[in-house]
């Protein structure tokens, strides 16, 4: 669950602490990860009866203080639905511990592999061996369980930690921060908050392994940044995810699944729909089907406890952006604001957006949107001409009547455009 390229997760930018403070910052952050290097190496790495209580410990934890979490993420989007956080945030983090506590016996046997004739007798097996002290920068759409479930797979793993969460939710980080320091000593577990600049010091420490979710633009200066010390990086990052409805399938429950995904946290979410493939003679009644199922969703906005702000001015600022850009380009824009309520940058609530008649040149379908906009790319029936054009998506549901026919769509377009190719070259 990425965050978007207008907002990263962890920082707006990822540039070197210059200057006294700059320098000053990066060595107390220093200090902290060879606190935590020198307990890993005196303790050689938690047992598994330590590992256990450490993820059971994080799991009372984060129980206990579900309300307090979910409050401080409604303050940091400035409007955000307890049951929201609860569905996204809460209960896929309790079942991230929970997964890792019912297999962790497993993951920790040694795994034994064939060895060649050549070798004989010899044998061969692959021992697992936690790395040493694992850096972790979270984003801001889901704070709690993009910064804490990479945390859960280091701990499982024997892993010491440090934690970044995005200072773009500094009421949640903070509760993150203080529930982390309840249950853990500092050299074991730590969560650091601050600004960018804390963030670019953050990224830049020489950690065994660092974890990023984010936007690919801020993932290219965080793998920069560790570069530096060689450090491996795992990057977890957004894209344009495409969801694409079949011609026979229901119109009708199309909208109705596809809106109530996008609408969720107000679409900010890596993996919510960003376009919509759609057959051409749809669009027009999709429109209005789109139009009753936000009306029955969301009949206030503004009004409405349940319907998410967007995460601060700038994020909206780009949103609205998005869309003038599309309409000044030839886009047909339909807001979708049931109550006619005044949303505006000041209160954070942009309605439900379709953008039709779009072309590749907009910036709407170019960039990953994180927002309650939706643009509506239109395709013939029986061509994949618009799935080939377009680079892998981080996610793409699929809407079809039967289910033997994903298996089409599944087998990666891009292979018949090599195949394309080929037999033009042969040609």
């Amino acid at each position: 669950m990425a965050a978007a390229q207008g907002d990263s997760p962890a920082t707006a930018t990822v540039a070197s602490a210059a200057g006294g403070n700059g320098r000053d910052l990066q060595q107390s952050l220093l200090a902290k990860l060879q606190a935590q290097r020198h307990a890993f190496q005196e303790g050689h790495g938690p047992d598994y009866r330590q590992r256990m209580n450490a993820l059971d410990s994080l799991l009372r934890a984060v129980l206990a203080r579900k309300e307090a979490l979910a409050a401080a993420l409604a303050e940091d989007f400035g409007g955000r639905a307890d049951e929201e956080t609860y569905l996204l945030d809460v209960f896929p983090l309790v079942e991230e511990i929970r997964h890792a506590q019912r297999h962790l016996k497993g993951w920790m046997q040694p795994a034994r592999l064939p060895v060649s004739v050549l070798f004989f007798p010899g044998a061969a097996r692959i021992v697992y061996q936690p790395l040493g002290v694992i850096g972790i920068i979270g984003p801001w759409n889901y704070q709690l369980l993009l910064s804490l479930a990479p945390l859960v797979s280091a701990l499982a793993a024997g892993n010491h930690a440090m934690v970044k969460p995005s200072e773009l939710a500094p009421r949640s980080a903070e509760v993150i921060r203080q529930l982390i320091a309840d249950i853990f000593p500092a050299e074991y577990v730590t969560v650091v908050t601050g600004d960018e600049q804390v963030a670019a010091a953050f990224s830049a420490l020489p950690f065994d392994h660092l974890l990023f979710t984010g936007s690919t633009r801020v993932g290219k200066l965080v793998m920069r940044a560790a570069s530096e010390h060689l450090t491996p990086v795992t990057l977890e990052l957004g894209g344009k995810s495409p969801t694409i409805v079949h011609w026979r399938y229901s119109l009708a429950r199309a909208a109705g699944r596809l809106l109530a995904g996008k609408l969720f946290n107000a679409g900010q979410t890596c993996i919510a729909p960003d376009y919509l493939l759609l057959a051409e003679e749809q669009c027009a009644p999709f429109v209005k089907l789109a139009q009753r199922v936000v009306a029955r969703l969301y009949p206030r906005l503004v009004d409405n406890p349940d319907y998410t702000r967007i995460i601060n001015r700038r994020h909206y600022q780009r949103l609205m952006g998005l869309v003038e850009d599309a309409r000044q380009k030839g886009a047909e824009v339909v807001t979708i604001n049931p109550a006619a309520e005044r949303c505006t940058e000041q209160n954070r609530v942009l309605p439900p957006t379709l953008v039709y008649r779009v072309s590749d040149d907009m910036a709407v379908m170019q960039e990953e949107i994180f927002g309650p906009i939706l643009p509506i790319v239109p395709y013939r029936p029986r061509r994949r001409d618009s799935l080939r054009e377009r680079p892998p998506p981080a996610a793409g549901p699929l809407l079809l009547r039967r289910r033997r026919r994903a298996h089409r769509v599944r087998a990666h377009p891009h292979h018949d455009r090599r195949r394309d190719h080929q037999r033009r070259d042969a040609a």
